[in-house]
């Protein structure tokens, strides 16, 4: 019954990479934008990218040219390659329904339960 599922999270060492996946159902992929967040201990949850239907993408200052946001139509999952991470990367992240409105990502408030991604010095 979960619209949203995420996988791929770990442990993985300062500069190396790391994919995550978000799998939707087939209705809820067709239907809306989906974005990557982020909240570390302590900190606000913060939009990481987001990829609307058409495939048009945007990002957070901190991971352009690090991190990519793609869909793949025959799985209905959104995936987020990670490279070059760092420490700062650490948090849990999470899969969220929303939409594109004049090139910003709005949140619908459907949410994944999240995966855990950890980087080590």
């Amino acid at each position: 019954q979960l619209l949203l599922e995420e996988s791929g999270g770990g442990l993985v060492q300062s500069g190396g990479s790391l994919t995550l996946s978000c799998a939707a159902t087939r209705s809820a992929f067709n239907t809306y934008a989906i974005a990557w967040y982020r909240q570390a201990p302590g900190k606000e949850r913060e939009l990481v990218a987001a990829r609307d239907t058409s495939g048009a993408t945007n990002y957070a200052d901190s991971v352009k040219g690090r991190f990519t946001i793609s869909g793949d139509n025959a799985k209905n999952t959104v995936s987020l390659q990670m490279n070059s991470l760092t420490v700062e990367d650490t948090a849990m992240y999470y899969c969220n329904l929303g939409i594109f409105f004049r090139g910003n990502y709005q949140t619908g408030g459907t949410w994944g339960q999240g995966t855990q991604v950890t980087v080590s010095s």
